[in-house]
């Protein structure tokens, strides 16, 4: 069974790791809503449906020709993300009268590890990192990856053809995720284009009201689907960078971004995206160490994340701050 990490901290009867994982909700706009499958092992085999049988019409009497489907083997494994906090005895001493500082580092390590995720989960390349499991950015290819012009897209532009261009766009995004809506779904860009998009909403009077979402926060609508801030990293740059180079030889932009249409499911039946892991966020208090006076919270996460289907997930590039 596939649970959010927001359910699995309504079910825990640990206090510290239901302060742990009611931390990773707060702070990641990705860890907030997916799904986790339990998997046994490390790692998890599947089939993706690649071509589906015949069917026919027959008379009576008339006998079906025998055809069967195909389907590609395909497995993806889980990969360890964690780290340890520790805190000096005499700091936990002197210093735990205005705050605890167990609790004060050990927030900040689930922020960290929280940030790495989101981070992995568009960005990630094992190519680069082997320790960690390729993101939306390398597995989105061919029809899912949705380009405009070679000159890019603008958000806002002269905020009338532009915004209308883009919107279209942003709704052939949409197209290209099967079955995404209200209850499963989330559009991800970086700040500085939803500053982009919520101008352009008020140019064409769409209601920009935030409405309450799938994780239970206020979120811009478009469609109905919830459009997400997808965050930072550790040093504060955003996870979606306006960086990326869109284009060939000389006329490439090298000041592009991207933004991503994400189905959420609880199982590979879904379609979708899915998270996978074996014994969910686990945290240990391990006491005072042997050797250093200093007390060490350790948080582990075996996970991974499972792209269910050739339409889980789309990624519009060419975006232009502007």
């Amino acid at each position: 069974m596939a649970i959010t990490l927001a359910e699995a901290a309504k079910l825990s009867t640990d206090s510290l790791q239901r302060g742990v994982l009611e931390t990773f909700v707060q702070e990641s706009p990705i860890l907030d809503r997916i799904p986790f499958l339990s998997i046994e092992g490390n790692s998890y085999a599947y089939n993706e449906e690649a071509t589906l049988p015949g069917v026919e019409f027959r008379n009576v009497n008339e006998a079906y020709s025998e055809s069967t489907g195909t389907v590609n083997q395909k497995s993806e494994k889980l990969v360890i993300l964690g780290g340890d906090a520790d805190v000096d005895r005499f700091i936990q001493q002197t210093r735990s009268n205005l705050n605890d500082q167990r609790a004060t580092q050990t927030a900040m390590k689930v922020k960290a590890i929280s940030y790495k995720f989101q981070d992995t989960f568009f960005n990630g390349d094992t190519a680069t990192d082997p320790k960690s499991f390729d993101g939306l950015k390398k597995r989105l290819t061919g029809s899912q990856v949705i380009s405009p012009a070679a000159t890019g897209l603008k958000v806002l532009g002269n905020g009338g053809a532009d915004v209308h261009a883009f919107l279209d766009k942003l709704d052939e995004l949409l197209a290209a995720v099967r079955g995404i809506n209200a209850t499963n779904g989330a559009i991800y860009m970086n700040s500085a284009i939803m500053g982009k998009f919520r101008s352009a909403l008020r140019h064409i009077s769409y209601d920009t009201t935030l409405q309450q979402d799938i994780a239970g926060k206020r979120a811009l609508m478009w469609n109905g689907i919830p459009v997400l801030d997808a965050g930072t990293e550790t040093d504060g740059s955003m996870v979606l960078s306006q960086d990326e180079t869109f284009g060939d030889g000389e006329t490439a932009l090298a000041n592009t971004s991207s933004i991503y249409a994400v189905k959420f499911g609880s199982s590979e039946g879904d379609q979708a995206v899915t998270g996978l892991t074996n014994g969910g966020v686990m945290v240990e208090d391990l006491g005072q160490l042997q050797e250093k006076p200093a007390y060490r919270t350790r948080v582990e996460f075996y996970c991974g994340v499972g792209v269910f289907g050739g339409h889980a997930a789309a990624r519009l590039n060419g975006v232009l701050n502007a």
